[in-house]
């Protein structure tokens, strides 16, 4: 699936790093990447087609907790749709905020705007007095240079995180290669998660894991290609007998985490 591009890309480079530079096939990662309009070039849609799925799954991780919230942001939030289809499902009071600092992006969100739901093109992670009932992190933090310095940022911006987290690394994808090198050239993907690591990198940022579970983009969403479909099949008999071995051996699915 296309994971949805973060434009907090090395937004926080480490050491004092350069937030931009040159990987194979010349594509540039970091923040440059979706400030400059390639990304946008790349993905015009900036993946809102996935986004009713995503809020599905967001919605599924506040309901089987009984999370309770009058405020919820998305940082990074693309062009807004997981959003303003969370802004469609729970009713009563709660505000939605998304910040976004791709001027394309913004673009795209800023034309969803109504009441309770509003974007900035602004840094989150910048703004002192910003903080939330639920912040969302929907496929973002793998994009990011310095995702520690990110995720230690972001632990402060609400009382409950929710993570949606691409699982790119598997038996399959290590194998092959071209797949982990093609979601690093069109979706700036620069870091590469199992279930495992994912969570270790949320403990050692100071998180207490509270809920995960696993989400099968890759059986759930439509196919976009013949090649894609076929591989459905042994991930769908896979995954329903054994999920931990499906997702380690044939990769295609994601993780929802929630923290606080």
């Amino acid at each position: 699936m296309n994971q949805k591009g973060s434009s907090y890309a090395a937004r926080y480079p480490r050491d004092g790093a350069a937030s931009t530079r040159v990987v194979e096939g010349g594509l540039r990662t970091g923040e440059q990447l979706y400030k400059d309009g390639r990304y946008l070039e790349l993905n015009p849609t900036w993946h809102a087609e996935d986004s009713p799925w995503k809020a599905r799954q967001v919605l599924e991780m506040i309901r089987r907790n009984d999370l309770q919230a009058n405020s919820i942001c998305e940082i990074g939030c693309g062009a807004g749709e997981v959003l303003n289809q969370l802004h469609l499902l729970l009713s009563g009071p709660a505000s939605f905020t998304g910040y976004e600092i791709s001027p394309q992006a913004f673009q795209l969100c800023r034309t969803k705007e109504k009441e309770r739901l509003h974007f900035h093109l602004d840094d989150l992670l910048l703004l002192d007095e910003a903080y939330f009932d639920i912040a969302l992190a929907i496929d973002v933090f793998e994009h990011v240079e310095d995702y520690f310095g990110f995720l230690r940022r972001l632990r402060k911006k609400g009382q409950f995180k929710i993570f949606h987290i691409p699982l790119d690394l598997s038996v399959q994808t290590v194998f092959r290669g071209s797949p982990i090198l093609r979601q690093r050239r069109s979706l700036g993907h620069i870091h590469y998660f199992t279930k495992e690591t994912a969570l270790a990198g949320l403990i050692d940022t100071g998180y207490e894991i509270l809920d995960h579970f696993y989400t099968s983009h890759c059986i759930d969403l439509p196919a976009k290609s013949l090649k894609n479909s076929l591989a459905r099949i042994p991930r769908k008999i896979a995954y329903q007998l054994h999920r931990d071995l499906a997702v380690r051996m044939l990769g295609g699915f994601s993780l929802m985490v929630l923290t606080q």
